[in-house]
């Protein structure tokens, strides 16, 4: 479930700054399928790729990591 949010907030912020997965892929430096399989909930992002995401986005982590429920 935890992976299906930061997924779809990765795909979500990639779209709004016009991204395709394979440019986005490209300067992540990984894979189209292994962005796939995180904008899908497939894949834990780390927090280290999350915070590489956020830069090259130019948005801030706290963008990109939902509020934590308790």
């Amino acid at each position: 479930m935890e992976a299906e949010i930061y997924g779809r907030r990765i795909r979500a912020f990639r779209k709004l700054k016009g991204y395709t997965q394979e440019q986005l892929a490209k300067e992540l430096s990984v894979s189209v399928s292994v962005l796939g399989e995180i904008e899908r909930g497939n894949r834990k992002p780390t927090n280290d790729f999350m915070e590489l995401v956020a830069q090259k986005l130019r948005v801030s982590i706290d963008e990109l990591f939902p509020l934590k429920h308790n």
